[in-house]
């Protein structure tokens, strides 16, 4: 029996209208992720207005078997082969089914869609499809080792192929393509049959970000190896080149044809020594003297390893074209610092800040002598007159260690700068004669 045809009914001008609209935006798009993703809005939108999406059949639906059934014409008849059998829809029963709506009247997304040709974007139509991990605080089976803990929950997302990084990388691309076009519509236009579809590619690709993140967290983890003992804690280094890998997902380029591991490596490297320059440091270096300091390190080792003993500045000098000036200010520039109170010995009874000589300090001794030499010269002084004995004083800042000139002693004394220099001259004469400069002779020696 032949199944009779449909006639497609006149689209109206507001249809037409809408249609034309929202495939003027899969027109737009410039890559062919981004033309897939809008062309499937674009139908969705059409559809919305009423209007049948092009080169897509309505799907047949079964009649419930609990409503009115058809005539005879659903049953077999004698000599009739299967291939005439066709499925009845009884007017009015087309929504009594219950494979086409939800509880709530909503109709369902359906599973099935036509085949698509060889490298055409396709969507996840279902949420729990991606293996996105869901990480918590509550491990079953937790241990005191975090770094175990964290590898057992990143292990449980198996690692991806080419294609399907490919696959990902695209439907990354579609909901970032997505995201800008939803940036650009107003409320209202968010609220349309195409805002939803819109908001829906843009969750889909937000999917495919975390899972193409989760499958790669272990390489994190091996690249974050190579740095360790170098002022980091492990942990750490992981959670930078984490951050690594999430601006090389954002950057990916599949078609290109590498992979995303070789890609993502030298985002993770970077962010991980950045990190390193910045932060393992108890004084932070600068980035550019950091990369000079590992360079000066990785030729030293390798004329060590060339000379069979220590190359000297002026060697190292030749292989960096630095002057050997500037070899020995950048060896000091990447010593680490020590504490004071690092222990010495085979009983850690002292610390290597017992060794240090403090230069500041004042020797017993000195400040003995020092104490001393005040009360000789204070007698002394005394067996002057006063004003001898104040000019000597503001002369030289005996007293509060900040020494005059002749102008600021005469205004205090309401003399001209010449009368106290005569002063001076004539007290210093007396204080040089043997019966008082014979006691301070021995401060001297």
């Amino acid at each position: 029996m032949a199944t009779p045809t449909k006639t497609e009914p006149a689209r109206t001008t507001t249809e037409t209208t809408a249609v034309d609209e929202a495939t003027l935006v899969a027109v737009a798009a410039k890559t062919p992720a981004q033309k897939a993703a809008a062309t499937r809005a674009a139908n969705a939108a059409a559809a919305a207005d009423g209007a049948e999406a092009p080169e897509k059949a309505a799907p047949r639906k079964r009649a419930a078997s609990t409503k009115t059934k058809a005539p005879a014409a659903g049953k077999k008849k004698d000599g009739d082969s299967d291939a005439g059998d066709d499925e009845v829809v009884v007017p009015g029963d087309e929504h009594d089914t219950d494979d086409d709506e939800n509880s709530d009247g909503t109709a369902k997304r359906l599973a099935a869609v036509e085949p698509l040709p060889s490298g055409a974007l396709v969507l996840s139509m279902v949420d729990d499809e991606d293996e996105v991990p869901v990480y918590s605080s509550a491990i079953t089976g937790a241990t005191a080792d975090p770094v175990k803990d964290y590898l057992k929950q990143i292990g449980k997302v198996a690692l991806l192929n080419a294609a399907e990084e490919v696959e990902l990388a695209m439907r990354i691309e579609a909901g970032l393509f997505a995201e800008d076009k939803l940036s650009q519509m107003t409320d209202a236009e968010k609220k349309s049959a195409l805002g939803r579809e819109l908001q829906w590619v843009a969750k889909d690709g937000a999917r495919a970000k975390s899972h193409l993140l989760g499958a790669n967290l272990r390489l994190v983890v091996s690249l974050a190896k190579r740095y360790t003992g170098r002022g980091m804690q492990f942990l750490d280094l992981i959670q930078e080149g984490n951050l690594g890998l999430i601006r090389a997902v954002e950057k990916f380029d599949y078609t290109k044809g590498f992979k995303f591991s070789t890609y993502a490596t030298w985002w993770i490297r970077q962010a991980i020594t950045r990190a390193m320059a910045d932060q393992a440091r108890t004084i932070r270096i600068p980035v550019h003297m950091v990369e000079v300091i590992n360079k000066l390190a990785r030729v030293q080792r390798q004329m060590l390893q060339d000379l069979g003993r220590e190359p000297t500045p002026e060697e190292l000098s030749r292989e960096l074209d630095m002057t050997p000036e500037k070899v020995v200010e950048v060896q000091k520039y990447g010593r680490e610092p020590i504490s004071l109170h690092t222990p010495l010995g085979e009983d850690g009874d002292s610390e290597f800040g017992d060794l240090i000589e403090d230069t500041e300090a004042v020797v017993p001794a000195d400040a003995v002598g020092f104490t001393m030499l005040q009360k000789q010269l204070e007698s002394l002084l005394d067996s002057l007159s006063e004003r001898e004995a104040g000019v000597i004083r503001m002369r030289f800042g005996l007293g509060d260690g900040m020494p005059k000139t002749l102008d600021q002693i005469g205004d205090t004394f309401g003399v001209t700068r010449e009368r106290i220099r005569q002063i001076e001259s004539k007290t210093m004469a007396k204080l040089r004669h043997p019966s008082r400069s014979q006691s301070l002779r021995d401060y001297l020696e």
